[in-house]
């Protein structure tokens, strides 16, 4: 019998949650991601896709909702409150797909959709950030894991 895999995190430090439950993270890095804001005494209020910003989606050409993975508040080390919304986001789909002998054209188109889609929501991220005082994130296995190039 296979077990069924249910991909909710239940945070300990649940007064520091204020979203809504259960947190489903959508993969293992978020779900670290989950860990690291549930533990760390700095992180003082977070939720995980609470928040959507809208943007215009060049590939689809219409407005979309963007649900960025995480909000958060953090007390810095000087005693001010840092607001961020954080998209957790794997290395190569941060830049520019490259083409290769081994892709196919099929492959390349959509690594170009998302990475154009991608740019779209991160720059009304952006944009969203500025207007409220927020920071914007966008954190990759090299933060996370303190791997690749």
């Amino acid at each position: 019998m296979r077990r069924k895999k249910i991909n909710q995190y239940i945070p300990k430090n649940s007064t520091k949650y204020i979203g809504t439950y259960p947190v489903q993270p959508k993969s293992t890095w978020e779900r670290k991601f989950c860990r690291w804001l549930d533990a760390n005494p700095s992180v003082i209020k977070w939720s995980s896709e609470n928040i959507y910003i809208q943007y215009y989606d060049p590939v689809q050409q219409k407005n979309r909702r963007y649900y960025p993975d995480f909000y958060m508040e953090v007390l810095g080390i000087s005693g001010k409150l840092k607001r961020y919304i954080v998209e957790i986001k794997p290395q190569h789909e941060t830049v520019l797909p490259v083409k290769t002998a081994k892709k196919s054209k099929k492959t390349m188109l959509y690594q170009e959709a998302s990475y154009l889609t991608n740019q779209a929501k991160w720059k009304a991220a952006r944009q969203y950030c500025n207007k409220l005082g927020y920071d914007f994130r966008i954190i990759t296995e090299r933060q996370l894991f303190g791997k690749g190039k």
